[in-house]
């Protein structure tokens, strides 16, 4: 259904009193992967890494500076304005922050309807209708629509995101941190609430997370991202049991175990994680790697095929 190729995002960095350009943030840097209808494509990786960035790009919050998004075999650059308006609403977000995404001055109700009052004409008994059946669908009574959003718990307010994302039928949910903001016991009753909602409607996610127990629970397909690339790219759990590049190595191992009788090799990663404006050449990873060899300061490693997945490291050049 969705389909990035070499997308690339760089935001210029300006500087003195005539804001000339010197040089660029390298956001996102030639990433690519697919999503299907149905399906989850989890992306992980450090603060900073391209996650975020990568979500604006799909969601036509930010224009790419080199590759191309495809919906559905079609290319976005060359989409009409209709045509351009069905993707925006076949494409919808649901934030990090609920307290901060919901407007306190509107009513529940009003804030499930407004993308249905925006995008279609319809008449105020088939909008009430529609946002009770909205509300009904994540979880909330009906009389939750005469309320205000300080009146509901975080969770709650992340359900009230959520219907309002799926006021317009869409097709691809990207869900950039959804429960991050969320207490711990309240963080498996969303995640199972959006698997529900997959199952039911058919709908496809970009889900945006650093818990990485949630990435691994909620994908069917896992992107590592580091520094702009994406480093290992495979079905969630073959990734999530064997790790391959050293750097999901390095996140895996730092997550907390699933069982307390699990064991795990502890990889401390050395230094910072390098400036997006001035990356390092070869492998971006190199200087953090415990394995890094001659060729990984020189020579960019390719997303290969490798024990199942697909992985960036000169480690597994020729390993099938």
């Amino acid at each position: 259904m969705i389909e990035a190729r070499d997308l690339t995002k760089h935001f210029p960095l300006r500087r003195g009193l005539f804001a000339r350009v010197e040089g660029a943030v390298r956001a996102v840097d030639g990433v690519s992967f697919t999503i299907d209808s149905g399906r989850t494509l989890g992306v992980v990786g450090e603060s900073g890494c391209g996650k975020s960035t990568t979500a604006k790009l799909i969601l036509k919050l930010e224009e790419p500076t080199g590759g191309e998004i495809r919906f559905d075999g079609q290319p976005l650059a060359g989409l009409g304005a209709e045509e351009l308006r069905r993707y925006r609403r076949s494409v919808q977000a649901v934030f990090q922050d609920p307290f901060a995404s919901l407007n306190p001055r509107m009513r529940v109700g009003q804030i499930v309807a407004e993308p249905l009052v925006t995008n279609e004409i319809l008449d105020g008994a088939k909008v009430r209708k529609r946002v009770a059946q909205l509300l009904d669908l994540v979880g909330l009574p009906e009389r939750a629509a005469d309320l205000f959003p300080h009146e509901f718990s975080g969770g709650q307010r992340q359900r009230i995101a959520i219907a309002r994302a799926l006021a317009l039928s869409p097709r691809l949910v990207v869900l950039d941190e959804p429960v991050s903001a969320l207490d711990v016991s309240i963080r498996a009753q969303i995640l199972n609430l959006l698997t529900d909602l997959q199952r039911d409607l058919g709908l496809a996610y970009l889900f945006i997370a650093h818990d990485l127990a949630a990435v691994a629970h909620m994908s069917h397909t896992i992107a590592v991202m580091y520094l702009g690339k994406i480093v290992e790219y495979g079905p969630a759990k073959t990734i999530a049991s064997e790790p391959r590049h050293p750097y999901t190595q390095a996140l895996f191992a730092a997550a907390l175990p699933a069982h307390p009788d699990e064991t795990r090799e502890e990889i401390i990663l050395t230094g910072e994680v390098p400036s997006p404006v001035n990356p390092p050449g070869g492998c971006r990873f190199h200087p953090r790697c415990p394995h890094v060899f001659g060729r990984c300061s020189v020579e960019v490693p390719l997303l290969r095929g490798a024990h199942g997945r697909e992985v960036a490291c000169h480690l597994y050049d020729g390993v099938r």
